[in-house]
C-alpha cells in the first residue's frame, strides 16, 4: 500500500501512542488497579486503535477506490464522502 509508506511517520508515531496506551494498561493491570481504571484504559486503547483503522481505511478509499476532491462523477464522490462518514463513524 503505497499511501501507508507516504504516510508511514504519521502512522508510526500513532502506532508508538498506542503502545503507550497498552504499556499504561499493562501497569495498571499488574498493579492492581480498580476495575473502573482498567476499563478507562481499555476504552482508549479501543479508540486509539479504531482511529488508526479509520484513517488507514479512508486513505485507501480515497487512494485505491474513489477519490471525492478529483472524482469528476458527483454521485460517485458523494458516495465516496458518505462512505468515508459512515467508517469514521462505525469507528469512533
Amino acid at each position: 500500500m503505497t499511501h501507508t509508506i507516504r504516510e508511514k511517520n504519521k502512522l508510526l508515531a500513532r502506532v508508538r501512542r498506542i503502545r503507550g496506551q497498552i504499556e499504561a494498561l499493562e501497569r495498571g493491570l499488574e498493579s492492581e488497579v480498580g476495575c473502573a481504571d482498567v476499563l478507562m484504559l481499555i476504552a482508549s486503547v479501543r479508540g486509539a486503535v479504531n482511529g488508526l483503522m479509520a484513517e488507514v481505511m479512508e486513505d485507501h478509499i480515497r487512494r485505491h477506490v474513489v477519490d471525492p476532491a478529483h472524482e469528476p462523477d458527483r454521485s460517485r464522490a458523494a458516495g465516496a464522502e458518505e462512505l468515508i462518514g459512515i467508517i469514521r463513524a462505525y469507528l469512533k
